[in-house]
């Protein structure tokens, strides 16, 4: 399904859903601290989501088994909360997060570091997938092909040698999690297919210390390094206007 031009009641649920996901991505990531499961911290998500009025997307999506993905230091993306996954201090925690309300869905995830980092390459690691993010966002708007967001991100991380997973990208969001068009971290300007004012995207860089190479876990859904280097991964909802983008998620 091709992401569609919302109408404007879909455009005022869609700010709503993201500005209920900013909401409780910033509850979680404040509270988490070292010694507590991954368990605990999607409780959290579920409670205050519950709160404020929203019902989470990722919660039986294709099967998946909780409200959010929560990822640790090798791990990617997708990873399964777990009461015997035990945050430590130094761990890169990558939240990963999806909102329902009124049917139109949100999609957003932020990478932090449980106190001190273990190496400066890691604060790095995260400061540079978050400003790849904001890179891509700035190219975001009405008659822009999705190679231009990709080449825009692509483009600020391989200066730094860092890996792109080619299986991991960014997607159309709105009525259904995944939408049509795909938008990878990779590219080349003025290819892809073009997006117009009205859709709303998902941008979300997965980056690496190490390889481009990913492994599946054996719970079916956690995507790892293949090196077992760290990695981080940002991602925000936006609607595209005619002179730009705006953010939903934030």
């Amino acid at each position: 399904m091709k992401t569609k031009i919302k109408t404007a009641s879909e455009i005022i649920a869609i700010r709503e859903s993201g500005r209920m996901l900013a909401a409780v991505l910033r509850i979680v990531a404040a509270r988490a601290e070292a010694g507590m499961s991954t368990k605990q911290l999607a409780d959290i998500a579920a409670a205050e989501l519950r709160g404020l009025g929203g019902a989470p997307a990722f919660l039986g999506h294709e099967g998946f088994p909780d409200v959010i993905c929560i990822s640790l230091n090798d791990e990617i993306v997708h990873g399964i909360p777990s009461s015997k996954r035990i945050v430590q201090q130094g761990d890169i925690v990558s939240l990963d997060f999806g909102v329902k309300y009124q049917d139109m869905i949100t999609d957003g995830a932020i990478s932090i570091i449980i106190g001190r980092p273990r190496s400066p390459q890691h604060q790095k690691l995260v400061d540079d997938t978050k400003r790849a993010l904001d890179l891509g966002i700035g190219v975001a708007r009405d008659k822009v092909r999705v190679g231009d967001i990709g080449a825009a991100i692509e483009n600020s991380l391989r200066k730094y040698h860092y890996g792109i997973p080619r299986d991991l990208v960014g997607h159309g969001v709105g009525h259904q999690l995944w939408e049509d068009p795909n938008i990878p971290n990779y590219g080349r300007q003025n290819t892809g297919p073009w997006l117009e004012a009205g859709m709303t995207i998902a941008i979300e860089p997965m980056v690496t210390l190490g390889t481009d190479q990913t492994v599946l876990g054996q719970d079916g859904w956690t995507i790892s390094t293949a090196d077992g280097s760290l990695a981080a991964h940002f991602e925000h909802t936006l609607l595209i206007l005619g002179d730009g983008a705006e953010i939903l998620t934030a």
